[in-house]
């Protein structure tokens, strides 16, 4: 489905939603105002607003805004200490007028910041309070009102106790009326064609609860649902009495100055339950469409003035409603305006209809939601991530559940971040031992953040550093480091590592920091270096850099001074005889830096004059020590020289290509007078075995016709001044295997 479109038009579905969030919202916002100790109409005016303002004006799709359960203390509270309800309004004003402000400044980032785990626990939380409070609603026990989701409850009783007066207080009526909704809402979630169908299941079963409903008033019994457990909204009777439901705010109180506290209190709480909210909402958007924080926070600002003139209650994102919208089938935000418009319709000319739907269906479709919203596989999912994740999830759905959604999230908040300074505290930085052709070196990555926390565990990594050795530490990756932390990298390169014969190395230092960026170890090949190792040496550390390039950890060269240090000069440790195949480039498959290796490619790794030159010169007059023949699996040059010599080729490999048959010629001198039969009779598999045999011979004919064609490099060998050996890369691995040892018997 075209998303555009989904903004542009309202379908028939996001209309039919619209109405399912209408239902539910009704009792929602009389409940929400009555636990707030304001005018049952407060919340009604909030339900309104918040659906045409805040939708007209917000960038997401499935969000429904209203008055929340989050904040009835905060605006009880606040209602007690202004004194009024109109002083109260004022206040809600002026704090539309500071959310305005955070949108303009984008404080909406700080939504960002926030943890998956958290948001997880936020919806996990909901779900089981929907559960829990809408279970003594099911089987009509309302003595708590719709809309109350803090745990302890104006009853005097909590969530928990709540559930056993059920068992001595429920309505039979009622209870058939919830039962039947649940009943009838698993049953068409889990029938295609019903579910497909263009009337949403709470749309049905609010039908069916207000014919039942009638139905069980006619038998006038046991059963008939008494008023105290249907919708019960003011009945206005007509557009033009709604005036008497609008309270204008006190601006004679101004002039206090808890008018501007509470204001800052309001705009505060309300902006953060929105992004808190917002975030929830885009996580079980079907779409998965990302809402814009900023813009909501704007949205939420003009809500909250218009209720301020108008007498409601503060707006915010309500995942409540906005769950019940995304169940509904509810894709634009054409459904948030639509249900605006009908409550106002609900309230002016069809309270009497609407007061005919009972608690318990409306219940069910709120019970539902919270099942839906209790995914055991999150949970799972959560818990097989570890504790850095399933602790802050676990801790914000139960502190949600004993207390409200704020209080909840910063507590999930808080363990994160626990996490995360305990994280800190034990792996303040990375160590890695890297094994630079001049020797080893502890590289000490700094953390992105690196307070006091850090101190410890930093002190004890370089501590690690052995006398005579050489520590590079590194903040590339560094944004902030604590003073205390700088005086005391100071303090280790500049009086303790002297003592030790330690080289300190410093680089990614920004200049503010006050610490120079210096080199005190040697990541290129030198002169004496190259003087200094031996044959055996030098295939070590070729076989340690294949090792590094096979596993994905290179070294950290600083090419910039790789050039400066090999501008007068080079002084490689070997010579490598590779094929022009673009998947071995020798410096990459032995994590080499500039100047460390002389690189001779040719199709096939084979030789001739020029070649041999090449190898002479590298080793008599540049001073390389070791020579390696390196072939590899599914070489196309070896492929091309056995097929044509098998004859399977259409056209012979010299006429394609001019001056290739010398190659092709020079390859299938490796090639046995049972080599042919072996290619023409195998498979797939077996031939390509077959070729990986030929690359393999011709790696140890080519590495015996260097010393029989060369008397240079024979003479060196005798010498012990250079070792030719031979490998096969595996171009499926990574890995290079030596397969030849030195023809002149050095020790390798």
């Amino acid at each position: 489905m075209n998303r555009e479109h989904i903004a542009m038009a309202p379908p028939f579905r996001d209309f039919s939603a619209a109405i399912v969030v209408v239902l539910v919202a009704l009792p929602l916002c009389l409940g929400i105002a009555l636990s707030s100790n304001a005018p049952l109409t407060s919340g009604l005016v909030s339900g309104i607003v918040g659906g045409i303002v805040v939708g007209l004006l917000s960038g997401s799709h499935t969000s429904i805004s209203g008055p929340s359960a989050g904040y009835t203390a905060v605006v009880a509270t606040q209602i007690a200490i202004l004194g009024s309800f109109e002083a109260f309004l004022a206040a809600l004003f002026i704090a539309g007028i500071i959310q305005l402000f955070f949108g303009i400044i984008r404080a909406g980032i700080i939504a960002e910041f926030v943890p998956t785990s958290v948001i997880n626990g936020l919806l996990g939380a909901i779900g089981v309070i929907l559960i829990l409070k809408q279970v003594p609603h099911v089987f009509g026990h309302d003595i708590d009102p719709e809309g109350d989701m803090a745990f302890y409850q104006p009853d005097n009783q909590n969530t928990f106790s709540e559930l056993l007066l059920v068992l001595n207080d429920f309505q039979v009526g009622a209870t058939i009326v919830g039962i039947l909704s649940v009943v009838i809402l698993i049953i068409w979630e889990r029938t295609k064609w019903l579910k497909k169908s263009p009337f949403p299941a709470p749309l049905v079963v609010v039908a069916a609860g207000i014919a039942l409903g009638m139905l069980f008033k006619a038998l006038n019994g046991a059963l008939a649902i008494e008023p105290t457990h249907m919708v019960q909204i003011p009945d206005s009777g007509s557009l033009s009495d709604l005036k008497q439901y609008l309270i204008s705010p006190d601006w004679a109180q101004l002039n206090q100055p808890s008018i501007y506290s509470s204001a800052l209190m309001i705009a505060l709480v309300t902006s953060l339950e929105a992004l808190l909210n917002l975030e929830a909402v885009d996580k079980i958007d079907p779409l998965k469409r990302k809402s814009p924080p900023n813009r909501e926070l704007v949205a939420q600002g003009f809500g909250n003035m218009m209720c301020g003139l108008f007498g409601g209650l503060p707006v915010t994102s309500v995942i409540v409603r906005s769950s019940v919208n995304i169940n509904a089938g509810g894709r634009s935000r054409w459904v948030a305006i639509i249900h605006g418009l009908l409550l106002v319709c609900a309230i002016a000319i069809m309270a009497s209809w609407v007061n005919q739907i009972p608690l318990a269906c409306l219940a069910a479709i709120l019970l539902v939601t919270g099942f839906n919203l209790v995914n055991p596989k999150d949970m799972l999912r959560m818990w097989r991530q570890g504790p850095y994740q399933f602790v802050p999830f676990i801790v914000t759905l139960v502190a949600i559940v004993f207390t409200d959604l704020l209080i909840g999230t910063i507590l999930g908040l808080l363990a994160s971040i626990t996490f995360i300074l305990y994280s800190n505290f034990r792996r303040p930085v990375r160590r890695i031992l890297e094994r630079h052709a001049g020797g080893d070196l502890l590289r000490v990555e700094l953390a992105s953040q690196m307070s006091f926390f850090n101190r410890a565990g930093l002190m004890n990594a370089l501590r690690d550093v052995p006398d005579g050795g050489s520590v590079l530490i590194d903040a590339s990756n560094t944004v902030y480091i604590d003073p205390d932390i700088q005086e005391m990298i100071r303090m280790f390169r500049d009086e303790i590592a002297p003592l030790h014969n330690i080289r300190v190395s410093t680089s990614g230092f920004q200049d503010h920091y006050t610490i120079d960026n210096q080199t005190q170890f040697v990541d290129y090949v030198t002169k004496d270096l190259q003087e200094r190792l031996n044959p055996h040496q030098i295939l070590e550390i070729l076989q340690d850099g294949n090792e590094r390039f096979r596993t994905g950890n290179q070294l950290r060269r600083n090419l910039g001074r790789q050039i400066e240090a090999t501008k007068l000069g080079q002084h490689p440790l070997a010579i490598i005889l590779s094929c022009i195949d673009s998947r071995t480039p020798s410096e990459l498959v032995f994590d080499m830096g500039l100047g460390d290796i002389f690189s001779v490619r040719i199709a096939g790794n084979i030789i001739g004059r020029k070649v041999m030159g090449s190898l002479e010169f590298g080793c008599a007059v540049a001073g390389a020590k070791l020579i390696l023949v390196m072939g590899h699996t599914s070489c196309g040059a070896v492929t091309a020289a056995v097929r044509n010599a098998c004859g399977l080729d259409a056209s012979d490999i010299a006429s394609t290509c001019e001056h290739l048959g010398f190659v092709a010629g020079e390859i299938t001198r490796s090639m046995t007078p049972a080599i042919c039969r072996e290619f023409i009779d195998g498979d797939d598999i077996s031939r390509q075995a077959t070729i990986d045999a030929v690359a393999r011979n011709n790696v140890k004919r080519v590495v015996s016709d260097l010393v029989d064609q060369s008397s240079t490099l024979r003479a060196l060998l005798k010498q012990g001044k250079i070792a030719i050996v031979g490998g096969m890369y595996d171009v499926s691995s990574g890995k290079i295997e030596i397969i030849t040892v030195d023809p002149a018997g050095s020790d390798l």
